[in-house]
């Protein structure tokens, strides 16, 4: 014979069975600071390089830092036609990152053709001899969502400018245009490495001078970035 009490645990416990289970919360696809990364002239496909510096401050932030690299020619043959490439490729990550992650902080490096299309794809690329036609960047709104840019070796390199690093005192071998001068905004944000002697970035005859500014500049360019990401 069923008591009363039997019927109230069998009632109880149909109850926590018809009660589904909370639901797990939901987990965020964008790490808390995104890096794209562009891989100098000749470099195999990926980070190249420049993945050195991209390793460095993942290992060393306290964010989620996650990454991706531009997908280019990246040759020396035909560059204005590869550097194009890559600057559309850099344009198309950037927004597509900006638009996906809205609260993101995002960082741009490069190293020698590399770090030229990072630059253009914020400031417009091409207008000058040996690069084709001019285009134009990001929007601003996209460009602004960049909160560091590291150069290593671009050809675009200009001399005396606010965020010039390195020992240069001549122009690279396709210096920026007027027109194409980064903003207002962005000039804080970038550190533009360039010495002395680097037959891209300062018109020199030095090849080893371009190939090792993370030798040198590394663990600044690091710094630099964990800065302006806030650590």
């Amino acid at each position: 014979m069923f008591t009363k009490a039997f019927f109230a645990i069998v009632f109880c416990a149909s109850i926590v069975a018809a009660v589904p289970a909370p639901a797990a919360a939901p987990v965020s696809p964008c790490a808390d600071v995104h890096i794209i990364a562009a891989r100098a002239s000749t470099e195999a496909p990926g980070a190249g390089i420049i993945g050195a510096l991209v390793t460095q401050v993942q290992k060393q932030s306290s964010q989620t830092v996650s990454t991706d690299a531009v997908d280019y020619p990246a040759t020396l043959t035909n560059y204005a036609s590869s550097s194009a490439q890559g600057t559309a490729a850099t344009m198309t990550l950037l927004t597509n990152q900006a638009n996906t992650c809205p609260e993101q902080k995002i960082v741009l490096v490069g190293y020698s053709q590399g770090a030229q299309i990072i630059g253009d794809a914020v400031a417009g690329g091409g207008g000058v001899a040996g690069l084709g036609p001019a285009t134009a960047p990001v929007p601003a709104s996209i460009a602004n969502r960049v909160v560091a840019i590291v150069q290593m070796g671009d050809p675009r390199h200009v001399v005396g400018q606010s965020f010039d690093r390195g020992t240069s005192t001549l122009n690279g071998l396709f210096p920026r245009a007027a027109n194409q001068q980064y903003s207002s905004t962005l000039q804080p944000r970038i550190e533009s490495f360039c010495d002395f002697d680097d037959p891209f970035c300062a018109s020199g005859v030095d090849v080893e001078v371009h190939l090792t500014y993370l030798d040198r500049y590394q663990n600044t360019a690091a710094q630099f970035i964990l800065t302006q990401i806030g650590g």
